[in-house]
């Protein structure tokens, strides 16, 4: 796109333009304000009008403005939710809930920004009219926003929630997720934005074969992606079976105070109903993070035994979510958010001396699960029961059962692919997964899209491994998806309930499994590094 190819807009209008951009454009990564179908073109659609203005830009300056606006937009309304759980349950003045919502937007919107800048850095003072370097400058911008994305997801502690890859769970690119990753489908997601946009800003469309080809190459792209699922990457590990979700739906204020015992007693009346027929008898009932909200050996003998009778009653493994007393690590108490299984053989006292199996969350929350230094005085005004917890290793080897080997995850973990991976890959001491499981506890963020959010982000991790993932939360969405991403049942929201559903297991590697991030990043670097040269060399 040459500079000059798009009219400059009033300032004032710009800047209302590119937020309201960014704010449309939150939309795209959760089910309900949009079918799903959409969500792909919605996606491409809205940053495509964004990136005309970006490319546009005259100066660096610019760049980065105007794409930090669509960002703040894109995060503000995004990561709305999280004053639901700064105001509502955290009791913060509604003034400085939505200023903390702000702050983190105006934060990860710095991430857009620099790409954007750093593209425009890197392009030539003048753009040619010959179809290779305006190809390049548009795979250049692509891959200036995807490594943003993947900075995003791994600087400091990571948070690559909202990441553009999640807005093609499905779609004509969803085939490319078990070779490169949601990253590689954010370079997918930009390329075809920044298409779209050079091919929308050309005077003379007829006489644009730099369009043409970058439109052609991205329905190339796409073919690819739509035949990709018919290669078995991964193939059926032993029989089906049964699996209980539950999904509580206890309010928070209720899970973490006084009446916590009637929360408890739910969700054991839930786990505890029986099937429909013996043939539809659940060997794996799974409940959400924290369901115990209490130290397991702070809880009498009698209080689990009731819990290992009904694993030994119903003859089926129990996946519950409770923090665990690991004793003293380094001179310092330590306490683990854990994902605790109870076979028919274990004893309330394995469960009480931390013998039984377990796996403990390693990717912890800020704040939620760990304090950074210096930040207690946050801590102590918020009236949410945080915590300072230890950190899990990393890989830990699954939960063996008879129906597979079963790996968890604990809340926003699944957000981190290249973690989940590990327990997929396995060892010489020990196979990989054949099945993936997530517990939750969203109950902070009320009936908002950080559901919904999560959902699709769950559904990446079982299209990027080839395995289905089974989700247990609170509040929702407790679902199945398969190992194509396909949701097969989810619970309504905000109700409590159980979802048994057949579950096949797989085995086998996907491209992503065995190499992770490294084929997206030497591509997007390459592009990068070429970009770069031919931008200097030219006069």
């Amino acid at each position: 796109m040459n500079k000059a190819d798009s009219k400059p807009l009033p300032q004032a209008l710009s800047v209302a333009l590119l937020l309201v951009l960014g704010g449309l454009h939150a939309l795209s990564f959760s089910i309900g304000p949009l079918p799903s179908w959409i969500l792909p073109f919605y996606q491409i659609t809205l940053l495509a009008i964004a990136c005309s203005q970006i490319m546009g830009s005259r100066s660096v300056r610019q760049a980065f403005g105007r794409s930090y606006l669509f960002g703040l937009g894109h995060f503000g309304v995004g990561i709305y939710w999280l004053y639901i759980s700064m105001h509502q349950y955290g009791g913060m003045p509604s003034w400085m809930a939505a200023l903390g919502v702000l702050l983190l937007a105006a934060a990860l919107a710095l991430f857009p920004a620099l790409a954007s800048a750093v593209w425009q850095k890197l392009r030539p003072k003048h753009d040619s009219d010959s179809w290779l370097p305006r190809l390049l400058l548009t795979a250049g911008w692509a891959s200036c926003w995807a490594l943003s994305e993947w900075l995003r997801g791994n600087l400091l502690t990571g948070f690559p929630w909202l990441n553009i890859g999640y807005a093609h769970a499905e779609g004509m690119f969803t085939g490319w997720a078990p070779v490169v990753g949601v990253y590689g489908l954010a370079w997918l997601s930009a390329f075809s934005a920044a298409v779209i946009a050079q091919f929308a800003a050309s005077k003379d469309k007829n006489q644009s074969p730099s369009s043409a080809i970058g439109i052609g190459i991205t329905m190339i792209f796409g073919l690819i992606g739509i035949s990709l699922p018919h290669i078995a990457w991964v193939q059926s590990d032993g029989a089906p079976f049964i699996a209980r979700l539950v999904q509580g739906n206890v309010d928070q204020s209720a899970k973490f105070g006084p009446d916590m015992s009637e929360g408890i007693e739910r969700y054991y009346e839930l786990a505890n109903l029986p099937a429909k027929s013996p043939e539809d008898a659940p060997r794996l009932i799974v409940l959400p993070e924290t369901v115990i909200p209490i130290l397991q050996n702070r809880l009498e003998s009698s209080f689990w035994l009731r819990w290992t009778e009904l694993a030994q009653r119903h003859q089926a493994n129990l996946v519950l979510g409770v923090p665990m007393d690991r004793g003293t690590v380094n001179g310092k108490l330590s306490y683990t958010n854990s994902a605790l299984l109870i076979s028919p053989e274990t004893q309330p006292q394995d469960i009480i001396s931390s013998t039984a199996n377990y796996y403990d969350k390693h990717h912890l929350v800020p704040f939620g699960e760990f304090i950074p230094t210096g930040f207690q005085w946050f801590v102590d005004m918020m009236n949410i029961p945080l915590g300072d917890f230890h950190r899990g290793a990393l890989p830990q080897a699954p939960f063996n059962m008879a129906e597979g080997r079963v790996a968890p995850n604990i809340c926003y973990e699944d957000v981190f692919g290249e973690e989940i991976i590990q327990a997929v890959q396995g060892g010489p001491d020990q196979e990989g997964a054949t099945l993936l499981l997530n517990i939750s506890n969203l109950g902070w963020f009320g009936d908002s899209w950080a559901l919904s959010q999560h959902l699709q982000i769950s559904r990446m991790r079982a299209l990027e491994t080839g395995r289905p993932m089974l989700r247990a939360t609170n509040t929702g969405m407790t679902a199945a998806i398969d190992s194509y991403g396909r949701i097969r049942a989810v619970l309504p929201p905000l109700t409590p309930g159980v979802l048994d559903v057949e579950v096949q297991g797989t085995t086998g590697l996907t491209p992503y499994v065995k190499y992770g991030n490294l084929p997206f990043l030497i591509w997007a670097g390459l592009i990068l590094l070429v970009f770069a040269w031919r931008s200097r060399r030219r006069p």
